[in-house]
């Protein structure tokens, strides 16, 4: 209606009346423009929050399942440890410690990563959204670093845990599993981080049978140099997780107790 009304008034000249009827169509196109931009810029802001929040979660528990995954690997150090000793014949155990630390110095955590949405927003190439550099960053990293899955692969994989289990009776193994192995621990709990894998524990074996057991494993003259291998593979990847990635370590704590 006002376009025509601006074309009538131009065909009789009424140069003031159409200029101000131009005027209010650019007006109202920039008008509805901007409103579309202010909606869109509000849609933006909220998605960006949400996914902001979402990602703060996740990293959250990123954090305890790092320092988890530090713990635990220096309760498997600690154990192989022990056991490397005592095959060196520098330190004198019982068969059954031998028996437990041996059994613990082949256990490797494997968890399940929470990444879904750092995965959405690589994905959806939404990763900007994301303002906040250090908690972007952060995810970028803890969700491509290879140490993690280098050592869950080297603890799967590890010749000195397939020496040991192949020294030993399974009911032997099946008693280790039960009775000494990991302690189930509930996602975010920090306080039970430690101890998860290193604590008093008896085997519920016989005496006869424990015997038999430590007397196979310090007779394979294999396992003190895989245990050796086993032991630099893990102060190696120990390394990777609290000092050559130690920008990771930081941050993932200063988001999870909320630091600036």
């Amino acid at each position: 209606m006002i376009r025509r009304r601006v074309i009538e008034n131009l065909k009789s000249q009424q140069w003031t009346a159409a200029g101000i009827e131009l005027v209010i169509v650019v007006l109202g196109v920039f008008i509805g423009i901007q409103a579309s931009n202010w909606n869109q810029a509000r849609t933006t802001a909220a998605q960006a929050e949400n996914f902001a929040q979402r990602l703060r979660a996740d990293l959250r528990e990123e954090d305890w399942g790092y320092q988890l995954l530090i713990a635990y690997n220096r309760e498997v150090l600690a154990n192989a440890e022990r056991v490397a000793s005592a095959l060196e014949g520098t330190t004198t155990i019982s068969d059954e410690a031998l028996l437990v630390n041996a059994y613990r110095a082949t256990q490797y955590k494997q968890r399940l990563r929470r990444r879904s949405t750092y995965d959405e927003l690589i994905s959806t190439g939404t990763i900007g959204l994301i303002r906040d550099p250090k908690l972007r960053d952060t995810a970028m990293r803890i969700y491509n670093i290879s140490t993690i899955d280098n050592l869950v692969r080297e603890g799967m994989q590890s010749r000195y845990r397939e020496a040991f289990r192949m020294s030993l009776p399974n009911e032997v193994q099946r008693a280790l599993g039960k009775n000494c192995g990991d302690r189930y621990i509930n996602t975010g709990d920090y306080a039970a981080i430690t101890g998860v894998l290193d604590y008093p524990c008896t085997t519920g074996l016989s005496e006869q049978a424990i015997g038999e057991a430590a007397k196979a494993l310090r007779s394979n003259p294999n396992l003190l140099p895989l245990l050796r291998l086993r032991i630099a593979d893990i102060e190696t990847r120990m390394a990777d997780l609290t000092n050559n990635n130690r920008a990771i370590l930081d941050n993932l704590r200063a988001i999870a107790t909320d630091k600036p």
